[in-house]
């Protein structure tokens, strides 16, 4: 567990500040309220950050649930750790990221030790050979090709396809289908009707519309950024499935999807304070056996607030013309 997560452990309390007091344990006898139509009422704002890794720690071994001892050892440790750090970012000084913008699930929330359930060792599956490769970051630009699937950075500035998807505001690297636990932002609002689902995520304000009526996918030709959802019951879980994904499309733990990947998501409220989101991503073009994750989701008493991004500014432009004016080609509308 690395330090950004030690740290957002011990700073949690300001995130279960804002959480409803009605969050607690999933109970089994728990009945979830229906709204106007009868169905499980998941309607609200919930918080899907998480400290609990995607994979499970080699120390854990075959260990699925953190022990009290387990929860009193990492508590030590980030006290211990938040008593020597200056607030500060990785990038020295106060930087564009410090310690105030890192949310973290108060830990009784989920003493999982990874959020990967299946497979069973909580490990990803093996990549297939071949599969794109897409990792991106904040340093130089790496050498790759077209499309660029990762969030930030990029391959090189010789347009905006060479930027990563977040920088050029088409896609939020915690908001693409399925949606991950991440530094911030992790807010979602879920909207019902009748015969329709609506999943607001809060950055890049991505929105899915899933119809929940019983029709029928869009044609297999038709592809989208976010993929083309339907919705049904389950019992008291809603059941949303994607297909008809873009090769644009941003990866997967660092590995490129195929348009052919089968996504199933399911909505569960297991408490008044708490919805289990579960997802298995199934891509045999990407990964040799499909992957399910379990990610807690808890009431928030906030509403969502706008996440402006920079598309229509001068973000993009700017990003090439300093690019230009490295390499001396530049010329202004003035010819200069």
């Amino acid at each position: 567990m690395n330090t950004r997560c030690l740290i957002s452990i011990a700073i949690s309390m300001s995130i279960a500040a804002s959480l409803s007091a009605a969050s607690h344990a999933a109970d089994s006898n728990y009945t979830a309220p229906r709204n106007e139509w009868g169905q499980p009422d998941l309607r609200g704002v919930w918080n899907f950050s998480s400290n609990t890794p995607l994979e499970r720690p080699a120390k854990y071994a075959d260990q699925e649930f953190l022990t009290d001892d387990d929860v009193a050892r990492i508590r030590e440790e980030a006290l211990a750790e938040i008593a020597t750090s200056d607030g500060n970012s990785s990038q020295g000084g106060v930087g564009g990221y410090n310690q105030f913008w890192i949310e973290g699930l108060p830990i009784e929330e989920n003493l999982r030790t990874s959020l990967i359930i299946d497979p069973p060792n909580g490990r990803m599956p093996a990549r297939v050979p071949g599969a794109p490769v897409a990792f991106g970051g904040l340093g130089p630009d790496i050498e790759g090709e077209r499309p660029v699937r990762f969030a930030v950075g990029g391959i090189g500035k010789d347009g905006p396809e060479d930027r990563g998807l977040s920088e050029r505001c088409l896609l939020g690297f915690n908001s693409v289908p399925p949606f991950m636990p991440s530094m911030y932002n992790n807010n979602v609002q879920l909207f019902q009707n009748k015969d329709h689902f609506v999943i607001f995520n809060e950055m890049i304000h991505e929105s899915r519309i899933v119809p929940i009526d019983g029709r029928p996918h869009l044609p297999a030709d038709v592809e989208q950024w976010t993929g083309d959802s339907r919705g049904y019951w389950d019992g008291d879980t809603l059941v949303v499935e994607t297909t008809n994904f873009t090769d644009k499309t941003q990866s997967f733990r660092g590995t490129g999807i195929s348009r052919n990947m089968h996504l199933i998501e399911r909505f569960t409220r297991v408490s008044d304070g708490k919805v289990e989101y579960e997802f298995t991503v199934n891509d045999p073009q990407a990964f040799v056996a499909p992957v399910t994750v379990l990610v807690p989701m808890l009431k928030m008493e906030e509403e969502v607030y706008e996440y402006a991004c920079h598309e229509g500014n001068y973000g993009m432009v700017n990003i090439l013309r300093g690019q230009r004016v490295e390499e001396g080609t530049y010329v202004d509308s003035r010819g200069n």
